[in-house]
């Protein structure tokens, strides 16, 4: 298999299911200023993931990143109130500066992440789509999740900008 295209092949609940994948999915997208190899270094570094990963006043502390097909990332969502909010995710489909799938194999808020980069003039148009297992699971999530994945974006974005500018860690 060459490193270009990775991919670890699995069928989740998300899509195997017989409701509309647009009826239980978030879909955003967001245009950064930086070329794909550069958002996805962002995506791609633990360090990196762990200061832009999350809703807005969170903070992540990443205790496994195994960037491949089928590797495990574990990490602890740290909320503004106090709370912890522990994680597991596995890379399902890597793509270097093209793509990243992610499965959230949680027994209670299961969903796949696919993660979309497409080269734009002068940037990356970065597509963010997050499906569940059903359409009702969606619905109970949806108002959150809209706000934490735009979020997640602004977040990514300004992580992109840090390292593109040169800032200093």
């Amino acid at each position: 298999m060459s490193h270009a295209t990775q991919n670890l092949a699995m069928t989740t609940p998300s899509q195997a299911s017989p409701e509309p994948v647009e009826q239980r999915s978030d879909v955003r997208s967001r245009r950064i200023e930086a070329t794909p190899a550069q958002v996805f270094s962002a995506m791609s570094e633990a360090e990196r993931v762990a200061r832009w990963w999350g809703p807005a006043g969170f903070s992540s502390t990443v205790h496994q990143f195994d960037f491949r097909p089928g590797g495990d990332w574990r990490l602890t969502l740290h909320g503004p109130d106090g709370a912890d909010y522990p994680n597991h995710n596995r890379f399902t489909r890597i793509e270097p500066d093209h793509l990243l799938v992610i499965d959230h194999p949680s027994t209670d808020h299961h969903f796949v992440l696919t993660l979309k980069l497409v080269p734009e003039a002068g940037g990356t148009r970065v597509h963010w789509c997050q499906t569940f297992d059903t359409v009702a699971h969606h619905a109970s999530l949806a108002d959150f999740v809209a706000t934490a994945n735009e979020q997640n974006l602004d977040r990514l974005a300004a992580e992109v900008a840090r390292s593109t500018l040169g800032a200093c860690d």
